[in-house]
């Protein structure tokens, strides 16, 4: 098809968009959307306040402090500090995806909630929005986030998905929670899009820490974005394909930006993570964790000698045997399989700085071998693997997983995702997952109070 064709058909699958996402029919979310853009908001604030803690995120906090302006928004970080909304949606930004806890949305490489939330929040706490409009926000700007991650697919992928979509996923949020008109959203959206950058893939498994920044500069490009088109300055309807197809070399779909609008939401295909790491990495997980349930592993039993990780062409990528940082060894199956194998978790302690440089884990990790797995079925079974662990007597055992819990295929239930979100807010804000799970359970009150004192709520240290 004719560039030009595409190019023309991208402005007019754009301009459907933001008048849809403009409309008041896009905030009439059926209870199902409603109820998964709760969980999304939970499950991505227990996510931010666990990577708020790690030190380079709390290093940080004080440069956004010193230049911030008047307090108009809350930083989910220890003592719950205000600032200005672009101060605080960076701070927040900095700490959304730093633990890989964030939800994420597996058709296309996104994680809309991550790039959307962060100016989302410190808009709506600033207007003075209601917890209701921040749901209905949430799932209209996740829709348009990961419909233009599906109109313009890197492949291969060579620009991180933080880097390409953060600003847009940001602007889309602050844009819908000021309820900016059709042509404002639409210039704000696609004013983001020219800004957006081309942060190399690679910079994750290479444990690069300015991978975790991109989603706070995506936070405030996007919220300035939203304040630069309420003024009259945007894109072009068609610069999401002047930049990902022409300049950045993507493919272009762009019958994806409109069709089935307010039918297909995007909300309701995104994944939850229980396991500190790349997605991709999640089915090694599960199969060495069914290793330790099968040999009723002690945390004192003898080591394997070696591993074999047969898996998918995604996760043959991920093969960092000395991680230099938390970054880097979430993104290596070697790590993951070793951390596993010794310390049978897949959570943040497998992960962290103690894990990363733990002497046993270290001495493992080279003896883990990865190999290609065939064949590779359909989705949602396209990310398997088969996890081999022989002992230094020569037996050996294996088990696999066709696919990581937690998709729309074998979503976790309630208590999990509740229980996790426990585990990353109690030391910090012990009251954050009773307010969200009333957000959760729809209850009038919760829904109708302005998100401000939701968020007071939230972050009050006295139980």
């Amino acid at each position: 098809m004719a560039e030009a064709d595409l190019r023309a058909r991208t402005g007019d699958g754009i301009r459907a968009l933001a008048a849809w996402a403009a409309s008041p029919a896009a905030r009439q979310l059926p209870d199902d959307i409603r109820r998964r853009a709760a969980l999304i908001l939970a499950d991505d604030l227990g996510a931010m306040v666990a990577g708020a803690v790690e030190p380079q995120v709390a290093a940080t906090l004080a440069g956004f402090t010193r230049s911030s302006g008047r307090e108009e928004a809350t930083v989910f970080a220890p003592g719950a500090p205000r600032l200005d909304r672009f101060n605080a949606a960076g701070a927040n930004g900095m700490a959304a995806a730093w633990c890989e806890l964030d939800e994420g949305y597996r058709a296309v490489p996104c994680h809309a909630g991550a790039y959307l939330l962060s100016a989302l929040l410190a808009e709506a706490e600033a207007v003075g929005a209601s917890t209701q409009e921040v749901l209905e926000a949430i799932a209209i700007a996740y829709e348009i986030t990961i419909r233009i991650a599906h109109a313009f697919p890197f492949q291969p992928m060579n620009v991180h998905p933080h880097a390409a979509f953060a600003t847009i996923g940001a602007a889309a949020g602050a844009a819908v929670a000021r309820r900016l008109t059709a042509d404002q959203l639409l210039a704000a959206v696609t004013g983001a899009a020219s800004m957006a950058f081309a942060g190399p893939f690679n910079h994750a498994p290479k444990g690069a820490l300015v991978r975790n920044a991109w989603t706070s500069a995506g936070a405030w490009i996007g919220l300035r974005s939203a304040e630069w088109a309420a003024s009259g300055i945007g894109g072009l309807a068609e610069t999401p394909f002047d930049v990902f197809a022409v300049c950045l070399g993507t493919q272009a779909h762009p019958e994806a930006l409109a069709e089935g609008l307010g039918e297909n939401w995007g909300v309701a295909r995104g994944y939850h993570k229980i396991f500190a790491c790349c997605q991709y990495a999640h089915s090694t997980v599960e199969a060495s964790l069914k290793l330790h349930a099968r040999l009723h592993r002690q945390p004192d039993a003898t080591p394997p000698s070696e591993i074999v990780v047969e898996t998918h062409p995604l996760g043959l990528g991920l093969v960092a045997v000395a991680p230099e940082t938390v970054l880097a060894a979430k993104f290596s199956i070697p790590h993951a399989a070793a951390a596993v194998a010794l310390l049978g978790s897949g959570g943040q302690t497998a992960f962290s700085s103690t894990a990363l440089h733990d002497p046993a884990i270290a001495a493992l990790r080279r003896h883990v071998e990865l190999r290609a797995l065939t064949p590779i079925g359909a989705p949602p079974n396209d990310r398997p693997a088969r996890v081999t662990w022989t002992f230094a007597d020569g037996s050996a055992w294996s088990e696999r997983c066709d696919s990581a819990r937690g998709g729309t295929d074998q979503p976790f239930d309630d208590a999990i995702l509740l229980a996790k979100l426990a585990d990353n807010t109690a030391a910090v804000f012990p009251n954050m997952p009773a307010e969200l799970e009333s957000i959760l359970a729809a209850t009038p009150e919760a829904l109708a109070r302005n998100w401000g004192e939701s968020v007071r709520r939230m972050t009050d240290q006295e139980k």
